[in-house]
C-alpha cells in the first residue's frame, strides 16, 4: 500500500508517458508541459502505453521520491482524456482506487461527506 504524508493535490498525467523518464523528465512535464509546481505539496502520477505501469513523482523537504509499479497481468484503468498533454486533479480515494485496479468513479462508494460546524 502506497502511503505519502502530504500531498495536497493528486494530478494524473492523460494519455501515455515514456516511463524510461526519470525525476528530471518527469519534473520537465510537470513544470512545461502542465504548468504545474513540481516543488508544491502534490502528487504527480504517469502512466505508460499499455496502462501495466505507474510512475508516482512527490517533492519531500528536500528531494523527490519516485515510486514505481509494474502489474504482473492486468491493467490500471487509467482515464481517457482527448489532450496527451494536460493533467487531471483526482482526490487520494481516487488514486488509492485506480492503485487497486478500480475506475476513478465508484458509484457504489459512499459519497464524501465534508464536516459542517454549526454556529
Amino acid at each position: 500500500m502506497l502511503t505519502l504524508s502530504g500531498g495536497s493535490t493528486v494530478y494524473l498525467a492523460c494519455g501515455a508517458t515514456d516511463l524510461r523518464k526519470s525525476i528530471d523528465g518527469l519534473a520537465a512535464i510537470v513544470k512545461y508541459s502542465f504548468d504545474l509546481d513540481v516543488f508544491s505539496n502534490s502528487i504527480f502520477v504517469f502512466c505508460n502505453h499499455n496502462r501495466n505501469k505507474l510512475k508516482i513523482l512527490y517533492w519531500d523537504h528536500n528531494g523527490f521520491w519516485l515510486y514505481y509499479r509494474r502489474l504482473d497481468s492486468g491493467q490500471f484503468k487509467w482515464p481517457k482524456q482527448n489532450s496527451d498533454h494536460s493533467a487531471m486533479a483526482v482526490s487520494r480515494r481516487q488514486l488509492q482506487w485506480l492503485l487497486d485496479g478500480l475506475a476513478l468513479e465508484q458509484h457504489k462508494a459512499h459519497p464524501e461527506v465534508l464536516a459542517r460546524i454549526a454556529v
